[in-house]
């Protein structure tokens, strides 16, 4: 006997558990998840519509109290049917729940009004109203009077306006459209988050090779070939040209596409190209929407209202009926893998969804992904190649300065003599400039220079930032403290920041450049809702000579005006302890240099480093991508690292470090099983761990971790099933467990 466990309804509040129900005989082997299933409900039976989500043969209660699925519910694979096979797949292949992947891919309704507009409408003729006038006169009904009078102007008026404005109640309205004098009609209205812009439906011809790539992938889509396409183009070589052109043609088919970006910052730019292009037919869901304007844009793709949808990677759930196409921009992103259960790569969920919807999928960077480049290269993706930028304009100059030769030559600042030249040539001749840092805040960790104590978090294994209100603050739990003076340790005086934060830049280059108009763009002054596109747009405008930022002024953003960008202690990201430091370095310092020269003046760039030698620096300066690939693909290689092995982090929290420990090694030993040691070493499972995190505390919470690498994703996935199977049986109460597949970051 099998049992379906069915969600009632269907919708991101209503997935707080599911109700088991027995599958009668004339529907085995009928039933699959998803489908749309008609089950009795509640003390009355009341027939009620709900969904799959698991088929088991192990009831969860007493058999005789299971009730019956009554029936399948007619009309073909609907929408909530899709989401809910690619929760169940989101579920088998990242390790969650099924409610915690259901809540991933539902849309948040979350008890919003729907928006509605009323408008009055004469239905009489003009003879009808002026007698009806006449007689509301005579009888001294002033209400009446004054809406008659205005409806005699005009033929529509606004509801809200008669009822506020004139101050005529519903009764008085109702009372007209008995004597059929007027008509009330009413109107579904949505929230509009794009808001009034301008449609400019000119385009940038393509040339021939953007040409030659959109001809390739609408032939195969055409002949019915789904594939998956990676197209490397450098910087400024005109991907988002190719995207749209795609797009067009696909939503020419009667199809949906999904436009993916890793931040919300890149929001705007490709906003307005997007909406020049496809008018209100396009639209954007990201965190910075309100709840309403979040449910009303879902609302808009599920009637098909739109057929275009622009965000990070959330928005690859909107809930169009049939999808044709997605893009995923800048696809070598971290940003793109949630860092919350369930860990989800967007580029694999992505593939799944065009299996679902019959879709192709193309991934686009100027440096892309190991994994993507990797799997392009053994015939998994199609691979293009851009290599011109698009207005002919040639790459940036680039000039690596040495750190530690300007320190040796007196220079303690924290601009290079280089950078500093070439930013005063930028500010004679009216020319704009970058700044980037990937910091955060006024300053970094305080650190005493007698005795070498470091300020910490008493709650996380980390140093505490200091901000420029004098507070010391933790930026994992949120601890606050007061800015010290004197150490706590030898009671020296001399302790102080380490590292400029953007903020301090900002003000060590009004010392420098006093008439200079500086805008600053980073977590701190991004946080208002709209601060993202006031920025960008003043910036875009002239209205600031230099923009200093993090990491998100750096990614896939157009300033023609931008001729120098200068990057300040680029080597900062080689000091992570992460086997992606090197490619992330040089994803980061290709593209800061992308920013300069993309308009008709060449560009420049200045890169500090402490370690020019390094070969993500030096490939990055050259903007050498596949010397860059050759070095990294061998160091993963040697150590059995992804893409060419996946890899299972194994996480495990704990109250008691002894507890995280002990439930940490009994999970490695179980995992342990599946070495296979008839194998060659070179192809066996690998374990490393258990260990403490690389931040071992956060919240009072201990962290451990261990690492399997495996060539075959297949045979994690049934480790990651056989433990979770042991956790059920233990039960364990003060630790919890989670699976990270590839991750992004190591703990």
């Amino acid at each position: 006997m099998s049992y379906a466990d069915v969600i009632i309804g269907i919708s991101h509040e209503k997935v707080d558990r599911p109700f088991q129900y027995r599958i009668p005989e004339r529907l085995e082997g009928k039933l699959e998840v998803g489908m749309n299933v008609v089950v009795p409900f509640g003390r009355g039976d009341t027939l009620r519509e709900g969904y799959i989500i698991r088929i088991t043969d192990q009831p969860d209660l007493d058999v005789q109290r299971i009730k019956e699925v009554r029936g399948l519910v007619r009309g073909g694979v609907t929408v909530e049917t899709k989401l809910i096979r690619l929760a169940e797949w989101i579920h088998q292949n990242y390790g969650s729940t099924m409610i915690q992947a259901l809540r991933c891919v539902l849309p948040a309704k979350q008890s919003v009004k729907e928006m509605i507009h009323r408008k009055v409408e004469r239905t009489a003729d003009r003879e009808a109203l002026v007698a009806a006038l006449g007689e509301a006169s005579r009888r001294k009904q002033t209400a009446k009077q004054k809406l008659l009078e205005q409806l005699l102007d005009n033929p529509t008026l606004p509801y809200e306006w008669i009822t506020g404005k004139l101050g005529v109640s519903g009764a008085t309205i109702h009372s007209l459209e008995r004597a059929e004098l007027l008509t009330v009609r009413t109107e579904h209205a949505y929230r509009n988050p794009v808001g009034e812009r301008e449609t400019d439906r000119g385009r940038i011809a393509l040339d021939r090779a953007q040409q030659d790539i959109v001809d390739e992938v609408l032939g195969e889509y055409d002949a019915g070939k789904r594939g998956t396409y990676l197209i490397h183009g450098i910087t400024g070589s005109g991907k988002t040209e190719v995207y749209m052109a795609l797009i067009e043609q696909v939503v020419a088919r009667g199809k949906q596409a999904i436009f993916l970006i890793p931040e919300i910052a890149l929001t705007y730019q490709t906003l307005v190209r997007f909406y020049q292009r496809f008018g209100d037919r396009v639209s954007l869901l990201n965190s910075t929407l309100s709840a309403g304007e979040k449910y009303d844009q879902c609302r808009r793709a599920r009637d098909r209202e739109i057929d275009v949808i622009i965000g990070p990677r959330s928005a690859l759930f909107t809930p169009f009926p049939q999808i044709g196409l997605i893009v995923i921009d800048e696809e070598h992103e971290g940003s793109y893998k949630s860092e919350n259960t369930p860990k989800y790569h967007a580029r694999e969920t992505a593939m799944e969804v065009a299996r679902l919807h019959g879709a192709s999928v193309v991934l686009g960077s100027a440096t892309p992904s190991l994994e993507s480049y990797y799997r392009a290269r053994q015939g998994q993706y199609r691979l293009f190649r851009l290599t011109e930028r698009q207005n002919g304009g040639k790459l940036p100059q680039v000039h690596i300065v040495d750190l530690r030769e300007e320190l040796k030559e007196g220079n303690r600042s924290i601009f290079s003599r280089k950078l500093v030249s070439l930013l005063g040539e930028r500010l004679e001749r009216g020319e704009q400039a970058m700044l980037f840092l990937n910091r955060r805040g006024y300053a970094g960790f305080l650190s005493c220079r007698s005795c070498g104590y470091v300020v910490k978090c008493p709650h996380c294994d980390v140093s505490l930032s200091e901000h420029a209100d004098n507070r010391l603050v933790c930026h994992y739990c949120g601890y606050e403290a007061p800015k010290v003076r004197v150490c706590p340790q030898c009671g020296s005086k001399y302790i102080s920041g380490f590292r400029a934060g953007t903020q301090q830049i900002e003000e060590k280059l009004s010392e420098l450049f006093p008439r200079a108009r500086l805008l600053r763009m980073d977590a701190d002054t991004t946080r208002q809702k709209g601060s993202y596109e006031k920025i960008l747009s003043a910036f875009s405008a002239g209205e600031a000579d230099v923009l200093i930022g993090t990491q998100m002024i750096v990614k896939g953003h157009d300033f023609p005006a931008v001729t120098l960008v200068g990057i300040i202690a680029a080597d900062l990201s080689l000091s992570i302890g992460d086997f992606r430091a090197g490619e992330r370095t040089f994803q980061l310092l290709t593209q800061a240099a992308g920013r300069a020269g993309r308009g008709r003046k060449p560009g420049e760039v200045v890169i500090q480093t402490y370690q020019p030698e390094h070969y993500a620096v030096a490939c990055a300066a050259k903007q050498d991508y596949e010397a860059f690939y050759r070095e990294e693909i061998l160091y993963r290689e040697m150590l059995s690292y992804p893409p060419v092995s996946h890899m299972l982090a194994v996480q495990v929290y704990a109250h008691t470090e002894e507890g995280g420990m002990r439930l940490a090694q009994r999970l490695a030993g179980e995992a342990r099983l599946f070495i296979d040691t008839d194998k060659p070493v070179e192809r066996r499972m690998l374990l490393i761990g258990p260990a403490p995190a690389s931040i071992g505390r956060i919240n009072d919470i201990f962290r451990f971790v261990f690492y399997l690498k495996e060539i075959n994703y297949d045979t994690l996935v049934k480790v990651k099933d056989a433990l979770e199977a042991r956790l059920r049986d233990w039960q364990p109460r003060n630790e919890s467990v989670q699976f990270d597949f590839d991750p992004i970051n190591t703990m």
